[in-house]
């Protein structure tokens, strides 16, 4: 286990990025079980890591979690903090539950360490952490001030850190999103707009053998509703409508009086996120004596690579040649905090580890990233301005 403090002086500047001590770094982190819904495991964590800021020049804010979810933390420079700066943003919630790291303990097999959350972000969370030490080490102060922040509910939407990521966001003039890197190293400079909704629909029950003419089948209805979503999607836009859960009945003879799903909406655009959004809300039934009520809405704007985000990743893209290796972006599906800044500040997302198998029973990162992202993200603190 890595031990922080009194290290300084031992570690020349050279090594600092060696992977080896990095990767010992992610081992204690992962070590420490955060499943979203176990706030006191991911206050655990966040224990751990405020007080590997404790010897260094920050301030630190833990905002005490709320609706069953665990603390957020804001590591702050000492200095820039009078004028917009570098935004670093974090999660340290897994989806795996408690126990899970039996299944998937950590081990190190060739270029890759496995365990749950290790890709799926302590690994870009932690080097994020490792590449500021670095540069307090050597006594540099960055152009801009520097806020770090960790939340503890993403993978569940950031419901209860959305306000303070958009509110650190417009304080900020670029956001950087530690989210693993995606197919081989790439920085991600757009993702989707992620809507969720859930669908209730409300029938009339009766003897499905002796008064079917009584009845109003919730579920016959709830197929209308799944036919209606489903030809919403539109691979060409980018625009898809999954009807992930659906649900109803009491028993095979009763005609039944309720049905439920649940859908989940990815588009690329606001201009297809206002259209699809109000054509899912503005669903109906389409038998009389049924009613469709359909609630939910965006959960995640989409993040559009703007001019500034463009910017931010071409300077990104020449820092990584110096370095030694070639950085390509793409946009994803997925969501992530990203979506929340990008819409008014420069953000680039994807700047953690390279690997694979995020949420699986696999999850792993290549060891041999791990020196050239911290270094990446590193060379950003030293450069932006």
């Amino acid at each position: 286990m890595m031990r922080f403090k009194g290290t300084d002086a031992f570690m020349t500047k050279s090594n600092w990025f060696d992977s080896q001590t990095i990767l010992d770094g992610i081992r204690r982190w992962v070590e420490i079980e955060t499943p979203t819904d176990t706030p006191e495991q991911v206050n655990r964590l966040i224990s751990v890591v405020a007080e590997q800021y404790r010897d260094l020049p920050v301030t630190l804010e833990r905002v005490a979690g709320v609706d069953g979810c665990g603390d957020h933390l804001a590591a702050r420079s000492t200095w820039g903090q009078d004028r917009p700066g570098i935004l670093v943003l974090s999660h340290l919630d897994t989806v795996h539950p408690m126990g899970f790291i039996e299944r998937l303990p950590f081990k190190v097999e060739g270029d890759s360490a496995f365990g749950p959350g290790i890709y799926d972000m302590k690994g870009g969370a932690y080097i994020a952490h490792h590449a500021f030490r670095a540069l307090c080490a050597a006594g540099d102060r960055s152009p801009l001030g520097i806020t770090h922040l960790f939340t503890s509910d993403e993978e569940i939407g950031s419901p209860t850190s959305r306000k303070l990521i958009e509110a650190e966001g417009r304080r900020a003039k670029y956001v950087l999103v530690t989210e693993p890197a995606r197919d081989g190293g790439k920085i991600v400079t757009g993702r989707k707009g992620v809507g969720r909704f859930e669908v209730f629909i409300k029938g009339v029950p009766a003897h499905a053998g002796t008064r079917p003419q009584d009845g109003r089948s919730a579920i016959r209805e709830l197929a209308n509703v799944i036919l209606a979503l489903e030809a919403m999607n539109d691979l060409a836009r980018g625009v898809t409508v999954n009807v992930g859960v659906a649900r109803g009945g009491t028993r095979p003879n009763v005609t039944p009086e309720e049905a439920y799903a649940e859908v989940d909406l990815r588009v690329p655009s606001f201009a297809d996120a206002e259209e699809f959004v109000g054509k899912i809300l503005g669903l109906t039934s389409k038998t009389d004596g049924v009613t469709v009520k359909v609630t939910g809405g965006l959960n995640r704007p989409p993040y559009e690579k703007s001019n500034a985000g463009a910017s931010l990743y071409e300077h990104a893209k020449s820092l990584a040649t110096e370095i030694g290796f070639e950085l390509v972006d793409t946009h994803t599906g997925g969501g992530s905090d990203g979506n929340f800044t990008a819409a008014h500040t420069a953000t680039l997302d994807g700047l953690g580890v390279d690997g694979k198998g995020a949420h699986t029973h696999y999850e792993q990162i290549y060891v041999s990233s791990l020196e050239p992202r911290a270094r990446l993200l590193h060379r950003l603190y030293q450069t932006l301005r």
